[in-house]
């Protein structure tokens, strides 16, 4: 996973005096939560066209917070973001920094960096559907940072639009949450993101987006620190830019910064180091902009610092003294990441040997500070560990995606020792299915050791809560998505360490292996159609020990998948089948994480995700 802010765009501009330099107060940092779908994207698109960060000329790019790639495919937010928007009232120009925050309790790391930078939050929430469960993480971790908290009810111009009931279902699921009496105090924007409107009644006129805006600036306060003081900022993200080298983003605790400063780097062991400050950003829109001098409260890009980690602070040289380290939840999953030793290795991959993924590693986790990366049993393996399946198939998919070739095992939660008793980590599992999809839902989260918690049916559609042990999510995902037909939401954040919950039984069959290399025949599959379902179709080039689908009973089988029809004086050879064969299940990393178990690998090649035994 690349680090945050990387789509940012450096822009040369005419550099800020320190004159104009803003101050303090009259600085805004918020976050903002939302589910997805629920229009926080086109809202800040509609905020943007009217703050005037755009030339009357400028191309105005659409959802120009889901800039990284694998955001626009997912639909989700992975990387945290900061944009900046100027306002002007009657009391004078202020400025509204942005930050963007992943809905998945996966992304911990990147929320928990996020709201140190923030003293308030945007809760976007759609006026038909309400607050929904990718909510639910973001919003508790506001609460407990102490965030003022603005309602953003969305939507509100679809037909079946009902705002009094998603303020009533906020209000609910803040109490739910711990929230205290001034936090269930907020005040309640009402929006229409597309149309770039709002009020402050259900009933009012929508405006333009002044009155969001104007509650903003109101009721968020400006950000803590003093000018006068040394200088403190703390390092919450880190990027790289070819010309200038690292750069580093947070906000400023304390203190002034300038161009062309001395600074002290105080690192999270207490070393210290001294190091100039080359270049000095502020943000306007998703654009860097360069400026001389910044004060306490502002977010501010520094480039200059060359070894620096998230968490590092930088200090005035008269001052050395280090910010608290940020607390980051520990890892729940595990992988081991190998080199690619199957029959196929290097065929397809840029970056094949061990030296080359682990120096990608050794760079991932300066950046993402959830994931830590271990040695392995051997020379060629690394251990690779992370916040959930999520979590890890992003990081392996952005390698994939970068050129690397590797192959990684079952994923496998940590164990602790507590008192001479084993513990596993604990997850709170919400569901939101069609009601039909109830019982199906229940009985198998059963057999995985969840307890049902809560059920709640509206509308047709049923919200379930459940403490499930980590071990019994993994490989659920792909069972939910046949169980509900795809119409189906899962999110699952953790809850803590428990004693250990007893075996899980496994309700995977055993798998189809192929029994020799070659390429496979359409002859050969459709002899074999009735041993289970295929993960490969015709003319897929296979080798021994290959998974090739899953078997229909619990054992393994091995078969010929290449085997061709036999030369006659009736027909030839090479007259294939007629018959249809039926489609071959899609082996997707999410899948092939889900569905591999012990003793097995996935292999993992820019082109193909291929399926082995690990003796094979």
């Amino acid at each position: 996973m690349t680090t945050a802010i990387l789509e940012s765009t450096l822009v040369e501009s005419t550099p800020m005096t320190n004159a104009n330099a803003p101050l303090n107060h009259r600085i805004r940092n918020i976050a903002i939560i939302a589910h997805v779908d629920h229009g926080k994207t086109t809202l800040v698109d509609s905020m943007f066209g009217q703050s005037g960060i755009y030339r009357d000329n400028e191309l105005r790019p659409e959802r120009a917070m889901d800039s990284n790639e694998l955001e626009k495919e997912r639909g989700i937010t992975i990387l945290a973001k900061n944009t900046a928007i100027p306002y002007t009232n009657d009391k004078g120009e202020f400025k509204i920094n942005i930050l963007d925050t992943p809905g998945h309790a996966d992304f911990s790391g990147e929320v928990e960096r996020v709201l140190t930078m923030v003293d308030g939050a945007l809760l976007i929430v759609d006026a038909v559907e309400g607050p929904m469960p990718q909510t639910r993480f973001v919003l508790r971790k506001a609460l407990h940072h102490k965030l003022k908290v603005v309602v953003v009810v969305n939507k509100v111009d679809r037909p079946a639009a009902d705002p009094a009931r998603a303020v009533d279902q906020v209000v609910d699921l803040l109490i739910e949450l711990g929230a205290d009496e001034d936090q269930l105090d907020f005040p309640t924007v009402y929006a229409c993101g597309l149309a770039g409107t709002s009020s402050l009644t259900i009933d009012g006129p929508q405006t333009d987006l002044k009155p969001l805006l104007e509650t903003i600036i109101n009721v968020v306060p400006a950000p803590p620190g003093e000018k006068d003081k040394p200088l403190q900022l703390q390092v919450s993200t880190l990027d790289y830019n070819d010309y200038v080298g690292r750069i580093i983003v947070g906000r400023i605790q304390q203190g002034t910064i300038n161009k062309g400063q001395m600074i002290a780097l105080v690192q999270r062991d207490g070393k210290v180091s001294q190091n100039r400050i080359t270049k000095l950003m502020g943000f306007r829109g998703l654009e860097r902009i360069e400026i001389d001098s910044a004060e306490a409260g502002d977010i501010v890009a520094v480039a200059g610092i060359p070894e620096v980690q998230i968490g590092d602070t930088l200090c005035d040289t008269a001052n050395p003294i280090g910010l608290p380290p940020i607390d980051i939840e520990e890892p729940t999953l595990k992988i081991t990441m190998a080199v690619n030793n199957s029959p196929l290795a290097g065929r397809e991959g840029k970056f094949v040997t061990s030296r080359q993924i682990k120096d990608r590693l050794a760079k991932e986790i300066k950046s993402n500070v959830s994931l830590r990366v271990e040695d392995g049993e051997s020379a060629e393996q690394f251990v690779v560990s992370g916040r959930g399946e999520l979590h890890l198939s992003i990081l392996i998919e952005t390698m994939r995606r970068e050129g690397y070739e590797f192959q990684v095992s079952k994923p496998e939660v940590f164990l602790k020792q507590v008192n001479g008793q084993t513990h596993e980590p604990f997850e709170e599992l919400l569901l939101d299915v069609p009601e039909e999809n109830n019982g199906a839902c229940i009985e198998r989260l059963a057999l995985r050791k969840g307890e049902l918690q809560n059920m709640a049916t509206e509308n047709g559609r049923t919200m379930l809560t459940f403490r499930i042990p980590s071990r019994g999510l993994l490989g659920f995902r792909s069972e939910f998505i046949r169980l509900t037909r795809g119409q189906g939401m899962m999110t699952a954040s953790f809850e803590e360490y428990a004693p250990y919950a007893g075996d899980i039984a496994t309700t995977r069959n055993g798998v189809l292996i192929a029994h020799e290399a070659g390429d496979t025949t359409a002859y050969a599959l459709k002899g074999l159609e009735d041993r289970g379902q295929f993960f490969v179709g015709p003319r897929v080039a296979v080798y021994k020990g290959m998974i090739v689908g899953e078997y229909n009973r619990q054992q393994d089988l091995t078969i010929n998948v290449v085997r061709t029809k036999k030369l006659t004086n009736m027909r030839s050879a090479g007259a294939e089948v007629l018959d249809t064969l039926a489609v071959p299940v899609n082996v997707t990393l999410e899948f092939g994480l889900d569905f591999i178990g012990t003793g097995e690998w996935m292999e993992v090649t820019p082109k193909n995700i291929r399926l082995r035994k690990m003796n094979a």
